[in-house]
């Protein structure tokens, strides 16, 4: 039996397991992707003649196969969203944004830097590869397929889901700022980058990208629904995999541009939705999406097991591992209840939603796309140890907890809706 052997046997089991355990998990304490990672755990302590993983050795294919998986689910969960864009419809997504996002960054550095002892540009960036929320992870807490109502969708779940897919890009300028810092400052502080950071990096890149975003999904969505030309009207021929046509083209496009792609990515398929919102061909497009989406997150969470079986953690510290729990019990829930303070959640909403800022594979992607361009104060396996471990504790935290503290939530909302019915028709 050769490696090739072995992996091609590996991959066509997971393929069928993809396929079949979302049913199997489904109402269950459990989730697709915690159930592959512990299969990468398991599997990898065999002796087996499998391919090592090591994400500091293979930086560079790390980051590209996270950066797919990342864009595709991007795609996925703009295509998903049914409430159209605003200040007031998305308030409790701008409040994340604005708000809860900043503060967790801002927290979680100074965490590392005085519990770990890192240096500034080190502390910020494990921050900000943290920043990026993952829903992809934990099913139960992000909107399901397109619906033709604009309000088939809680605020739970639509939060979560929107936060996600601007996160992920807005993440890039928080990165580029670690970026700067280590390259004016090595191990100390200086405050020199700052504005020309905030010029390019956070405001023009920004911009780019939004607009890039805006430009491709609306030409997308009038080739797709509104041209004149039937051989070109692509919705009336239902070939889903034109989902990662304007994926890739968005990316591509807005980087050649020079704006961020992820964020671009996420305006088009929200273009692509305001185009013709009660189209069913956004859910070919979404189901087709979400097909690869899940097999290629299936794969990233097997090989992140791997990783841990075969001593990937063996960097972390004890001041590490509590950085990662700090911010996964303490410092994200904290930061969301403030930013939604005297927003549109009730209070048990606010609650799940502070609680579950999932980290996931957009972390995986930004550590090692930041490791590829300068070289940080701290040992790269430290910094893959202590962000392993934090998606690893968030997969098994929140994949667990997620399915029956939404179901409950779902059950509560259920009956106060109930209740006012009845006591409509009583009155």
């Amino acid at each position: 039996m050769t490696i090739g052997d072995a992996v091609s046997a590996w991959l066509g089991a997971g393929a069928l397991l993809a396929a079949v355990l979302p049913r199997v998990v489904a109402g269950r304490p459990l989730s697709l992707p915690l159930v592959f990672l512990a299969a990468g755990i398991g599997v990898y302590l065999l002796p087996l003649p499998l391919p090592e993983v090591d994400p500091v050795a293979d930086r560079l294919v790390t980051e590209h196969v996270t950066e797919i998986v990342v864009i595709i689910a991007l795609m996925g969960a703009g295509l998903a969203l049914n409430r159209p864009v605003g200040l007031r419809r998305w308030g409790t997504t701008w409040r994340l944004l604005g708000i809860t996002m900043p503060l967790t960054v801002g927290v979680t550095a100074l965490t590392a830097w005085w519990l770990l002892d890192w240096p500034p540009a080190a502390a910020l960036l494990l921050a900000a590869v943290l920043a990026p929320t993952d829903p992809v992870l934990a099913s139960e807490v992000r909107v399901g397929e397109p619906t033709e109502d604009p309000h088939d969708e809680d605020e739970v779940r639509f939060s979560l889901t929107s936060e996600a897919g601007l996160n992920d890009g807005l993440a890039f300028p928080l990165t580029y700022a670690a970026l700067a810092l280590v390259a004016a400052a090595g191990r100390g502080w200086s405050a020199d980058w700052i504005g020309e950071w905030a010029a390019k990096d956070l405001v023009l890149k920004s911009v780019i990208g939004v607009v890039s975003g805006l430009v491709v999904g609306r030409l997308l969505g009038w080739l797709f629904f509104w041209t004149r030309w039937p051989v070109l009207r692509l919705s009336e021929h239902r070939e889903g995999f034109v989902a990662l046509g304007a994926t890739f083209l968005s990316y591509g496009v807005t980087e050649l541009v020079g704006g961020y792609g992820f964020l671009a990515v996420f305006v088009t398929a929200c273009a692509l939705r305001s185009a013709e919102r009660a189209h069913g061909f956004h859910n070919v497009l979404h189901d087709f999406v979400e097909q690869i989406e899940r097999l290629f997150t299936a794969a990233v969470l097997f090989l992140l097991g791997a990783f841990v079986a075969r001593g990937g953690l063996a960097a972390l510290t004890w001041q590490g591992a509590v950085t990662a729990v700090l911010l996964l019990v303490v410092i994200r829930p904290w930061a969301g209840w403030v930013g939604l303070l005297g927003g549109r959640p009730d209070r048990r909403e606010r609650r799940v939603i502070a609680a579950y800022g999932i980290r996931g594979i957009g972390s995986l992607y930004y550590l090692a796309y930041a490791l590829g361009h300068h070289d940080f104060p701290v040992p790269a396996e430290e910094l893959w140890a202590v962000v392993a471990f934090t998606v690893l504790a968030s997969v098994v935290l929140h994949g667990v907890t997620a399915g029956p503290v939404v179901g409950r939530l779902d059950r509560l909302r259920d009956g106060a809706e109930n209740g006012r019915k009845s006591g409509a028709e009583a009155a």
